[in-house]
């Protein structure tokens, strides 16, 4: 699906894909910076029972050419203009690093439509950032520097996904999407910092929260996950880096299990 015009309210509506079951309960799943709904695949074959949707942020992958502004709170409005276009009222959600903040914002701006919230080494709970790895990973184009970027952000002695760094040299053929995601990494890593959720805000996320996070995160620390809001869940996985999805796939699982079945007891 190619990013269609602007809606009436002014977000974009952005590309995405479905799998599992179209009558099944839906789980929206947000991938991380320079990602794609790819980053998810994964999990697909074990998620069947529900009808996953798998947005591109806007400015990444076949969203690239979405119009309006690319900064995460932008972002969680073209969301829920794309889930209003497909007639999606409420949904489990699941955010990945970048895609964690914007799940977040998502979860703040519609309490109503959010029935749980699983975050994976979510973006906007610290300030600290690895700035110099998110923007080399945004201008990579070629396989070998795909690759180098990505051992960059997964744990020590741990091989970058086979699939993922396929994946992305097909995207990155693609100049506009290149332009953007530079463009994208300067934004969010201004002065080598990122920008924070305070904890008081997201005291007011309504719905069951799990965060998962590996404990030898490079890209970002795992001590941000400290403090947190009582109501939120933490599971941290040992030895594991940032890309969850692969690293850590079945915490992943599991902790999507355990959103759902936490919402369901309220």
């Amino acid at each position: 699906m190619k990013a269609d015009p602007e809606t009436s309210a002014g977000a974009a509506v952005l590309a995405l894909r479905e799998a599992g079951r179209p009558d099944g309960e839906p789980l929206v799943l947000l991938h991380g910076f320079g990602g794609s709904g790819h980053t998810f695949d994964p999990l697909l074959d074990d998620l069947g029972d529900r009808r996953v949707i798998l947005p591109d942020l806007p400015g990444q992958g076949r969203s690239f050419d979405a119009s309006g502004s690319r900064h995460p709170k932008a972002g969680a409005d073209a969301v829920l203009a794309t889930l209003d276009a497909i007639g999606c009222t409420e949904f489990h959600l699941g955010g990945f690093s970048m895609g964690g903040a914007v799940a977040c914002l998502i979860a703040l701006k519609a309490p109503e439509r959010v029935k749980s919230l699983s975050l994976l080494a979510p973006g906007g709970f610290g300030t600290d950032i690895a700035a110099d790895t998110l923007r080399l990973f945004a201008a990579a184009r070629e396989k070998t520097a795909i690759s180098a970027a990505l051992s960059r952000m997964v744990a020590p002695g741990t091989a970058p996904p086979v699939e993922d760094v396929a994946a992305l040299v097909r995207e990155r053929a693609n100049d506009a999407l290149v332009a953007e995601l530079t463009a994208i990494a300067l934004m969010i890593t201004r002065d080598g910092k990122q920008g924070e959720i305070p904890r008081a805000v997201l005291e007011g996320i309504a719905c069951p929260v799990h965060v998962l996070w590996g404990t030898a995160d490079p890209v970002l620390p795992v001590a941000q996950s400290r403090d947190l809001p009582p109501h939120f869940r933490l599971r941290l996985v040992e030895g594991a880096g940032h890309m969850l999805v692969h690293e850590a796939t079945g915490a992943v699982l599991e902790t999507l299990a355990a959103a759902k079945a936490h919402s369901l007891c309220r």
